[in-house]
């Protein structure tokens, strides 16, 4: 048998660290890291190799953060008699990353792994009561440059739970958008087809973009939103400028991308002479039908004044649901009361009144009135000319009364015509 020698890895050995990798996830459960981060260790950082003539043995593989020093992967060949090599190659791997001045070497193995006493003979201790967790970054480095060209950004992943009430909308998005997107096996089963560009109206300030901000969220997936009066000023027009950044998201891996207010650029065309946006029109439209070709994506696009929209834009095979997003209900006033009332105070104020004097209010209304009456509240204890901090505490009746200085957004025809949309445009 000829001598072990370890050794640095070269890349020539990336075929022997593939097959032992493979070898491992045969003889019990796959090992933590996946082979795609093995073989960037091999590369990036520290990994050294066991070989026995031609043929590469055993490998140690580890990474360093901060002071804590990572052994991604650890593997020898089911012929290898003894813990001599394995010794070996955890020393020569300590050694290589001993200048980086770690405190420990760690390892995470599979819960079922059955090969630990390469690892216990050298040191290494098994520590009990720990679990490994991880979850998949929803960037990868090589998108991170395209999602900074385009604005687009990754949301915090609990918007979703953040939006209280409006159960019937929050249903209808789960099953409708996310759960289709999130788990396309099981929505094969089923024979649903995964969305590709969906349509959220209602009337002003209803919270049409929150929601989209929701679904990406919940996605987990980058959210790109567009702004047509932004991208207008760019060189060669909007058109030129809406075609562009749509082909860099074309080579993201997932995005949600929202287009809010869209009827300024999908309004009816027409007319002699034609509307100036007719050309940025019929670019969008085209532009849908080449993002639809595409899965792991999806378009949103958002109109207070769904009945100005383009007919052709609407139609079957270019946006899959025409979602209505309405005022908030009782559930939803009632959160949004909660979220802007101090805590100090919440106990006391009567929120059923409150909830009950808001309704047909948006949010934004009721932030308003809600602040106001904060505001209020101080400019009356700082004019008592004590203390404010010993000055009355804010009641009911202060935020009743800022809630009837304050105008509703949508009016009564508004709230008529869109019950009437929900009837005659709205897909779902």
């Amino acid at each position: 048998m000829s001598r072990t020698i370890i050794r640095d890895f070269h890349d020539d050995d990336l075929d022997g660290i593939v097959r032992l990798y493979e070898d491992a996830g045969h003889r019990s459960s796959r090992p933590v890291y996946a082979l795609s981060e093995v073989i960037a260790s091999c590369r990036e950082d520290h990994a050294v190799v066991a070989v026995q003539g031609e043929q590469l043995v055993g490998a140690a593989v580890g990474r360093a953060a901060h002071a804590q020093g990572w052994i991604v992967f650890f593997g020898l060949t089911d012929d290898i008699a003894g813990a001599e090599v394995g010794a070996g190659l955890l020393d020569e791997l300590e050694h290589r990353m001993a200048p980086l001045g770690l405190g420990k070497l760690s390892i995470i193995v599979p819960q079922d792994a059955d090969r630990l006493d390469g690892l216990t003979a050298n040191g290494f201790e098994v520590r009990n009561h720990l679990r490994y967790l991880e979850r998949q970054m929803p960037v990868q480095r090589r998108e991170l440059d395209l999602l900074a060209e385009v604005g687009g950004r990754i949301l915090p992943r609990n918007l979703w739970t953040r939006v209280s009430g409006m159960r019937q909308e929050k249903q209808l998005l789960e099953e409708r958008l996310v759960t289709p997107l999130a788990n396309p096996d099981l929505a094969d089963r089923f024979g649903v087809v995964p969305p590709s560009a969906v349509m959220l109206f209602g009337p002003p300030g209803t919270g049409k973009t929150t929601f989209a901000r929701a679904v990406a969220s919940r996605l987990d997936w980058p959210f790109v939103e567009l702004f047509p009066s932004r991208l207008s000023d760019t060189p060669g027009g909007l058109a030129a400028a809406l075609r562009s950044t749509f082909e860099v998201i074309g080579h993201l891996e997932h995005a949600v991308v929202f287009i809010d207010e869209v009827e300024e650029i999908a309004s009816r065309r027409g007319g002699i002479p034609p509307s100036p946006t007719q050309g940025v029109t019929n670019e969008l439209l085209k532009l849908v039908a080449d993002f639809r070709e595409h899965q792991g994506r999806l378009l949103i696009c958002a109109t207070n004044f769904v009945r100005a929209l383009d007919a052709a834009f609407l139609r079957h095979g270019r946006f899959d649901y025409v979602i209505p997003i309405g005022l908030p209900d009782a559930e939803a006033r009632a959160a949004i009361w909660r979220r802007y009332i101090p805590a100090g105070v919440l106990a006391q104020i009567d929120s059923a009144a409150l909830v009950a004097a808001s309704e047909g209010f948006t949010p934004a209304d009721i932030e308003y009135a809600a602040r106001k009456a904060s505001q209020e509240a101080l400019a009356r204890a700082l004019r008592s000319g004590d203390d404010p901090s010993a000055g009355e505490e804010l009641a009911t009746a202060d935020y009743l009364e800022a809630l009837a200085g304050t105008r509703a957004t949508v009016s009564a025809e508004t709230v008529e015509d869109f019950l009437e949309d929900i009837t005659t445009i709205a897909r779902l």
